[in-house]
């Protein structure tokens, strides 16, 4: 009787190895599913660029307003008899220190002091 119960264990092992270890166990399985799902994300993003892509090309290849805003923007490109403006900003840093340069030279009043 030990016997054939240790022939069922071994049996029961050895039916139980290709489920958990072997090449379509468990842990194989989601790996797998865990890659389809990575990949997935990856096909989304790229349909995405390539839709955004898909578009700009139909309206350089429909219309002179695309190409005229890429030249516009790109190149810095502008009409005949149109005048460009380029307005400079300041550093944000230069504009923060002329306030604190100004409370500096200001002179400083007690109020408790004659």
């Amino acid at each position: 009787m030990r016997w054939l119960t240790l022939i069922f264990v071994a049996l029961i092992a050895a039916l139980q190895y290709p489920l958990w270890l072997g090449k379509g166990s468990w842990l194989r399985v989601w790996e797998v599913d865990h890659a389809a799902t990575q990949q997935k994300e990856v096909n989304q993003k790229l349909r995405a660029r390539n839709a955004s892509l898909d578009a700009e090309v139909r309206d350089l290849k429909q219309g002179y307003d695309a190409i005229e805003e890429r030249a516009r923007s790109e190149l810095g490109m502008i009409k005949r008899d149109e005048i460009f403006f380029q307005v400079l900003e300041e550093p944000k840093q230069a504009a923060r220190a002329q306030p604190e340069a100004k409370k500096k030279d200001a002179p400083r009043v007690d109020a408790g002091k004659p």
